[in-house]
């Protein structure tokens, strides 16, 4: 049971009628700007002089990652980082492999690792693993620590710490035990009903150049190609920079939850805990919104539809079906997903009054 109430925010204004394409970077551009351009104005005036740290926490697939990279293209870039754990594990298990980049990397652990391995244990702990799987605490903090300090002046976001229940009073006193700057910080809480989660899991898939992730049901790009001889429907990036990457999905997400069906537990018991901790500013993310009350609240180009595809042989073009998508929340209430970016409206919001802008 939640022990605290995650309001519907209301991304609906009086007088902004306009139906923007959220699917693109122009379309979200204008989007966010009529949506919450006063607050981005704030925060961008904030971010050239000041930087902040913001600890993300949900669940597995809540959309931690998308919800910062959409803060990042509304703040602009430039000002902000998301420093995700798993990948900075990930990238320093690669680093080693690489004489000269792992000679950089074992002397910043000689200077800046504390903890109860030696040296060679922890090298062999990184190499013999490519996920933070039973990486110790002390370990995780020093490569948060290598991974912020290539990125100065920069408000960070942290992705992915705590992710054990024993990590949890580290990450109370993160700043201070990686040295890092006596920047105003906050918690962001990312509350999605395990069945938008299923479906994330299921159907995402990834620009294997620019890393963003979406959904060939739930978040279409704005290209679909098909491949005829897979006989499969796949989306197309839309970064102009990627020239065209084909998204692809990861091995294993077809059973949806249910592998991680554990580990989404101890997210909730992590979540649960922190959402009592005084002392921290709160920044509370909702991703669902009743049925009943949809209108009130949102327009409905904010609502995630499903999406279905056809494809035309004599034109040699995807058709793409649109419908909506109704959801039981956890509590079995009939509601909408909302998109990501009527999400980050909210996170915009929340952050600027946060910081007090």
């Amino acid at each position: 049971m939640q022990t605290v109430n995650f309001p519907v925010f209301k991304t609906k204004i009086a007088g902004v009628v306009k139906k923007f394409d959220l699917a693109g970077p122009a379309g979200r551009r204008e989007y966010f700007e009529a949506k919450a351009g006063k607050e981005i104005a704030a925060l961008k005036d904030y971010l050239r002089r000041n930087t902040f740290v913001g600890y993300l926490l949900g669940k597995k697939n809540s959309g931690k990652g998308t919800y910062s990279k959409l803060f990042m293209e509304a703040v602009g870039e430039e000002h902000v980082g998301h420093v995700a754990i798993g990948d900075i594990v990930r990238d320093v298990h690669a680093g080693l492999s690489d004489p000269v980049k792992k000679k950089e990397l074992i002397g910043f652990f000689e200077k800046n690792y504390r903890g109860f391995h030696t040296l060679e244990e922890v090298v062999q702990v990184i190499e013999g693993r490519d996920t933070m799987s039973l990486i110790p605490a002390e370990l995780v903090l020093t490569m948060i620590k290598y991974e912020i300090g290539r990125r100065p002046k920069k408000a960070i976001f942290v992705d992915g710490f705590p992710r054990a229940l024993d990590q949890i009073a580290y990450s109370l006193f993160l700043k201070e035990l990686i040295g890092y700057r006596d920047d105003p910080d906050f918690l962001v809480f990312i509350d999605v009903p395990e069945a938008v989660i299923d479906e994330r899991i299921k159907y995402r898939v990834v620009c294997p150049k620019c890393k963003t992730p979406r959904n060939l049901r739930l978040l279409a790009t704005q290209e679909v190609g098909y491949d005829a001889e897979k006989k499969e429907f796949f989306l197309i990036c839309d970064n102009p920079t990627c020239d065209r990457q084909r998204m692809v999905a990861k091995e294993g997400d077809q059973l949806g939850i249910e592998p991680i069906r554990k580990r989404l537990e101890v997210d909730d018991q992590i979540f649960q805990q922190l959402l009592g901790l005084h002392g921290v500013a709160k920044v509370l993310l909702r991703n669902s919104v009743p049925v009943e009350s949809a209108a009130e609240s949102v327009d409905d180009y904010e609502i995630t539809p499903a999406y279905d595809y056809e494809f035309d042989p004599s034109t040699k073009k995807v058709r793409v079906l649109e419908r909506p998508w109704v959801i039981n929340d956890d509590n079995g209430v009939p509601s909408y997903s909302l998109l990501p970016p009527a999400v980050v409206v909210s996170f915009l919001k929340q952050v600027a009054k946060v910081l007090e802008l």
